[in-house]
């Protein structure tokens, strides 16, 4: 840290402490943030600056939901672009197209909340407090339409102060600081960590790794990180993964494959800007470096939605299946219905079809897989490679995927030509098996051509 920030901070941090003193900040309400947002925007120094972010940032955390929901609605409509400034500005450019006039034209479309939200960034620790002021937003816009263009801001600059260039991987063992492994057990939205020797397992160096993204701006608050499984050959069930006395190797030397088993984005004030991607290619060539006898890199990944899918396509209602398969569909609501291993075949024979169609046909209005984690593998480059049937017998796995699990396999050579074909034509690459898998679907469904 510079000598001048390290001033800064002192100054940002002696005036914090100042106002907590004298208790000026002990009942606060919007319009004292609005005003000292307008005072933070009509400020000139630096120094100054910082002092009045760090202020503004005090007030705001005093609030209550109902008065950072006023603040929102203020900062919507009092710190928009000015409409006078943009029709002189596109005037003078229309006379003539300068790049200083389209300059000019540019900064008057911008509204005055972005400027708002960099000076604000400028006290210590403002950025993970902007953050959490998004996260505070998004739990807020579901019900006021006004608070999309506060949202819009805030993705703009998160998209630059977050880009790859500031991101920081880092190697999380038993080793990391436990105010960082506190936060794994947190954050952990895929498979629930128990406790810490559920953590000390799926850290332990025979056959785990675990990387994360961190950020420069906002210390140890990990904003996105992933587990990974070192075996010999595809994993196809996540049980034992997760198991605390199951090893599938001794040595990590003697593992083909790595298998992300669990990917976290940790904070919600982020959602929306992309991490996943760069991580894992990222930690493939971490992994590879480490260990070169790695030949798979693949994950096992949920469906979430998948049975939501399921029961309202193929209900009674809906008649899209015949008589006998509804009847066997209706033996999910069964408990223990995976111990019984005719009536488990004869579902996995009905379900592995369908979800092979819900994976490759099912799509959102603008063309994407309606499965939000195949959206995302798939947008990365991977190809859909295999449906595991009771690849996850939690009631999790069972309330959301129906038991299934999925491998995205990442081909290193093949990763920008999938994206590439994803990306320009939604092209799905898969493997043979679960193409033969969508086309016994459309035996199953009725309407559906067999060609």
């Amino acid at each position: 840290m510079s000598f001048l920030q390290e001033l800064f901070n002192s100054i940002t941090q002696r005036e914090a402490s100042r106002w907590r003193r004298i208790g000026s900040l002990d009942h606060c309400d919007h319009s004292q943030l609005v005003t000292a947002c307008q005072a933070l925007l009509q400020s000139d120094g630096e120094a100054s600056s910082i002092s009045l972010a760090s202020r503004a940032l005090e007030i705001y955390a005093r609030l209550d939901d109902d008065e950072k929901c006023s603040f929102f609605e203020q900062l919507a409509m009092l710190f928009s672009a000015e409409p006078e400034q943009i029709d002189q500005a596109y005037l003078a450019y229309k006379m003539a197209r300068t790049n200083e006039n389209l300059e000019t034209l540019f900064e008057s479309c911008e509204p005055r909340r972005q400027e708002l939200l960099r000076r604000l960034n400028l006290s210590s620790g403002g950025t993970h407090k902007l953050v959490k002021m998004r996260e505070d937003m998004l739990a807020l816009m579901a019900n006021s339409a006004d608070l999309k263009a506060i949202n819009s801001d805030f993705m703009h600059l998160f998209g630059s102060w977050f880009n790859r260039g500031f991101l920081v991987l880092k190697r999380i063992d038993w080793n990391t600081p436990a105010n960082i492994l506190e936060k794994l057990i947190r954050y952990e939205a895929v498979h629930e960590i128990q406790d810490w020797d559920d953590l000390r397992r799926r850290l332990d160096a025979r056959d785990r790794r675990c990387f994360g993204f961190f950020h420069p701006a906002i210390g140890d608050e990990p904003l996105i990180f992933v587990e990974v499984a070192l075996n010999k050959g595809l994993p196809s069930q996540i049980q034992p993964i997760l198991d605390s006395d199951s090893y599938d190797i001794d040595d990590p030397e003697s593992a083909d494959t790595a298998a992300f088993f669990g990917i976290s984005n940790c904070q919600v004030g982020l959602r929306g800007i992309s991490f996943g991607n760069f991580l894992i290619k990222q930690v493939v060539q971490e992994l590879k470096q480490e260990l070169p006898n790695l030949k798979y890199f693949v994950t096992l990944s949920p469906v979430p939605n998948f049975r939501r899918w399921l029961e309202t396509t193929c209900s009674d209602d809906a008649c899209m299946l015949s008589p006998e398969a509804q009847e066997t569909l209706k033996h999910l609501d069964d408990s223990d219905w995976h111990k019984n291993e005719e009536l488990a075949e004869r579902l996995g024979s009905l379900i592995k079809p369908l979800a092979a169609r819900y994976l490759l046909k099912e799509k959102t209005t603008n063309g994407q897989p309606m499965n939000p984690v195949a959206r995302f593998h798939l947008g990365n480059g991977a190809e859909l490679h295999r449906i595991n049937w009771l690849g996850d017998i939690s009631a999790k796995g069972m309330k959301q995927s129906a038991g299934l699990m999925v491998n995205y396999l990442y081909v290193l050579d093949n990763i920008e030509r999938n994206h590439e074909q994803y990306s320009t034509s939604g092209t799905i690459v898969c493997s043979s098996g679960v193409r033969d898998l969508s086309r016994r679907s459309r035996k199953l469904l009725k309407g559906e051509s067999d060609k």
